[in-house]
């Protein structure tokens, strides 16, 4: 991450460095620009030309009773004072209309290059978030993810149009009416700048506090988003342990500290708008001061003296709103820099040069002295080597927290290794393109996440160009297909968030056909039966029988029963491949893995015992579609 800028000279090189990383998509929009940037000239020469038939009107028609003279323009030298009148007033209302016409097109032009550029930037943000690897996103707060992808985005959209390009219009004006100012007279131009030392001491150091408070206003924005999902997101298990006073509170203090960093923004940009006006109104009152003097020696013409004191109100109208303007491009500028931040984050597992498209796998999968860690100091999985055959069931088991899931991770690329090899059917999983990758390779977790949209298409998530036909076989090949179609709408029924409509037996069984519709050729089960009543289980299992059929298969689990048919049983523990063998074999050593299978088994008996003298079998099913 970037360091944070303290003051003007830093927070404009914060600026460039948005503008750098968003080069490309202003690019794109070059040509809308370059057209608005024109119209925004023109409207800062009609608003210059403005004053103007105010200075011929008082110079050559009201000081001289309707007697035209010399008004330095031959075209109008010949018309009598009417006519001169009546083109001087037509002229006020022409510049004033050419003026807001230009400023229409220059700030519709704005905007429509804006929201372009904001909507591919917005685009290019989510798809980079979502290639981010798995341990960015186990640091970060989704809150706050979502909030950089929406709030920060608008906001620079916003100050766009209602910062950036007024105060480029007014910054522009100014400099044309300072210029004029100058060519009119110089010692009045010289006095109306007397105040520009103060303004620019007093803007810097106002600025600089405003973006100030304004970083911090926005990262706590952040926070409070990351605790508001992340409260939403658990909402049964708040519920449950009622925990909503106590979030209700954290999440009030932060709120309060949010509002007062709001109102001290406020009250500093305030009193900067107020010290401008005071600089403005000494400056005024210094050029009347000395112009009516001058009007009254004959050096300048009262005419001049109305226009230098119409450009000297409109030239430092940018001034007086130069601290509204600087608040908002403030909190753009932090919004802009906490973009860049997440952009610049380079994802740990991408494709590397040179990757190509994998083949149809085999199936056959080897790890060769693997050696894995999350924080790069304590290793989570040491020296695992062993190799699994096309269509062999491998069952990982083992206390929590061995190592199994991460292993599984590794196979799938979302971690790599910091030591040895992973290979499928004897190359490097690193020669392959991600997306190619893992298109072959299936998964069912123990908690299946589904989408809040149809049941057609969160199968189809398998395999995007699944047909409905496609579609239906896989549900078939899970046990979904009937209690699908039991549903009010069938596969177009629209799934509560996260799934939460069904039951845990029928979420897993959509799971699995998901997983079945993508015909891979390894497939990875974690915990697929956990928490599922007796009916559900034996479905469920019997739905993984047939989608595992001819699959090299990982089956990660604590219920050894499962494992007993593995062509292969890894006892993992520490890290480390402590046993393996097939059941019989494992049985045989009387190690861990024969231990704890006695002790499950055992289990089991007396628990079978207590349900069978009950004469009780419970199976329950929550779906709100039963």
């Amino acid at each position: 991450m970037s360091r944070r800028p303290h003051n003007l000279q830093q927070a404009i090189f914060g600026l460039q460095r948005i503008l750098r990383h968003f080069l490309p998509e202003i690019r794109q929009q070059s040509r809308l620009i370059f057209f608005a940037f024109l119209a925004l000239l023109a409207e800062t020469v009609f608003r210059l030309l403005e004053p103007w038939p105010l200075k011929f009107i008082f110079d050559e028609i009201i000081l001289t009773g309707f007697q035209v003279k010399d008004t330095g323009l031959p075209l109008l030298n010949n018309l009598d004072g009417i006519a001169l009148l009546t083109i001087l007033v037509v002229a006020l209302v022409v510049f004033a209309f050419l003026r807001g016409a230009m400023a229409y097109v220059s700030t519709v032009g704005m905007a429509i290059a804006a929201t372009r550029i904001l909507t591919e930037i917005r685009s290019n943000l989510y798809a980079h978030i979502q290639r981010l690897c798995l341990s960015f996103h186990n640091k970060a707060k989704t809150g706050d993810l979502i909030t950089r992808v929406t709030y920060d985005i608008d906001r620079l959209g916003e100050v766009t149009v209602i910062a950036a390009l007024p105060l480029l219009t007014n910054v522009l004006t100014m400099m044309g009416m300072v210029g004029v100012m100058f060519w009119l007279n110089l010692e009045l131009a010289l006095m109306a700048l007397t105040i520009f030392p103060l303004f620019v001491f007093s803007t810097v150091k106002m600025s600089t506090r405003i973006q100030k408070v304004a970083r911090q206003q926005r990262k706590r924005e952040g926070r409070m988003a990351a605790t508001a999902a992340e409260a939403i997101g658990a909402i049964k298990v708040v519920q449950a342990l009622s925990l909503q006073s106590l979030l209700e509170k954290s999440f009030a203090k932060q709120n309060q500290k949010s509002l007062q960093e709001s109102a001290r923004t406020q009250k500093l940009k305030a009193g900067q708008e107020r010290t401008v006006e005071i600089l403005v109104a000494v400056a005024t009152a210094l050029v009347l001061w000395r112009g009516v003097q001058l009007v009254m020696q004959g050096t300048v013409t009262p005419g001049d003296l109305l226009v230098f004191i119409t450009y000297l109100k409109v030239a430092f109208k940018p001034m007086r709103q130069l601290a509204k303007y600087i608040g908002q491009i403030a909190k753009a500028t932090a919004s802009g820099e906490r973009i860049v931040d997440l952009l610049e984050v380079v994802p740990q597992v991408r494709d590397l040069r040179g990757a190509y498209p994998a083949p149809p796998f085999q199936g056959k999968v080897e790890f060769r002295q693997v050696t894995f860690a999350y924080d790069r100091k304590t290793n989570i999985l040491q020296n695992i080597s062993f190799t699994a055959e096309p269509g062999q069931r491998i069952a990982l088991v083992g206390a929590s927290g061995g190592g199994k899931s991460t292993l599984v991770s590794l196979l799938l690329r979302l971690y790599d290794p910091q030591e040895g090899q992973i290979l499928i059917d004897g190359h490097d999983l690193r020669e392959y393109t991600l997306d190619s990758l893992r298109q072959q390779i299936s998964i069912v977790l123990q908690d299946s996440v589904l989408f809040a949209t149809t049941v057609r298409d969160n199968i189809a998530y398998g395999c995007l160009d699944a047909t409905d036909t496609d579609i239906e076989a896989a549900a078939r090949l899970a046990n979904a297909h009937e209690f699908i179609m039991a549903m009010p709408q069938g596969y177009d029924t629209v799934l509560g968030e996260r799934g939460t409509t069904l039951s845990g037996g029928q979420r897993q069984r959509i799971a699995i056909a998901r997983a079945a519709i993508r015909k891979a050729p390894i497939v990875i089960l974690d915990e697929p039966t956990v928490g599922l009543d007796n009916r559900s289980e034996r479905t469920v299992t019997e739905a993984l029988n047939r989608l595992t059929y001819n699959c090299t298969t990982f089956l990660i689990t604590h219920d050894l029963k499962n494992a007993r048919s593995a062509d292969q049983i890894f006892y993992i523990e520490d890290g480390k491949i402590l046993e393996r063998g097939t059941h019989a074999e494992l049985i045989h050593l009387g190690k861990r893995y024969a231990t704890l299978y006695q002790l499950q088994a055992t289990v089991g008996d007396i628990s079978q015992n207590q349900k069978n003298g009950r004469g009780i079998e419970t199976e329950t099913s929550n779906s709100i579609y039963n």
